[in-house]
């Protein structure tokens, strides 16, 4: 399993990547950025990229193959993918869940 730390540099690096390619401010992305809901800061294609991007770098970097936005991710009250410290929640929850089906 991942440890929080690995996780949160992944999702920190990424997200700083995107927002960087997006021509934002990528140096005071934090474990609360905001990724979506008011005053993100990234629109929804660079949401999909940064998923797409996180999925990748766990699955090459770590052998951590995840599908972060699945049915349960998507129809919850809370986005997942509000911050960057939820995001990273995420990513441990389902691939504690992906370890144990």
């Amino acid at each position: 399993m991942i440890e929080r730390t690995v996780a949160m540099e992944i999702v920190l690096t990424a997200l700083r990547d995107a927002v960087d390619q997006n021509g934002g401010d990528a140096s005071g992305v934090t474990n609360e950025t905001v990724i979506v809901g008011p005053g993100a800061v990234i629109d929804s294609i660079g949401v999909v990229s940064l998923i797409v991007d996180i999925e990748q770098r766990l699955e090459m970097d770590h052998q951590v193959s995840v599908t972060l936005a699945n049915d349960r991710a998507m129809s919850q009250r809370n986005s997942p993918f509000r911050t960057a410290a939820v995001l990273v929640d995420h990513i441990l929850t389902t691939e504690r869940e992906a370890a144990t089906s």
